[in-house]
């Protein structure tokens, strides 16, 4: 990087390119459907998660 030009931070704590996000929102997206199956799948159907889990992913792909 060139003198005077910052990179943009997000709310990672850390820097983290493109696939670094896609990676952390698929394994977030992973981490939240098991534990949605394990305690809340038989009062809130799935595709609940689904949808919640694809809005975090956005968020961290497009913000962090």
């Amino acid at each position: 990087m060139s003198t005077g030009t910052k990179r943009p931070r997000g709310f990672l704590p850390m820097e983290t390119n493109l696939f670094d996000r896609i990676f952390i929102g698929v394994v977030c997206f992973v981490a939240i459907h098991l534990l949605w199956m394990r305690f809340i799948e038989q009062y809130i159907p799935l595709a609940v998660a689904t949808a919640l889990s694809l809005i975090l992913i956005y968020m961290i792909v497009r913000w962090g």
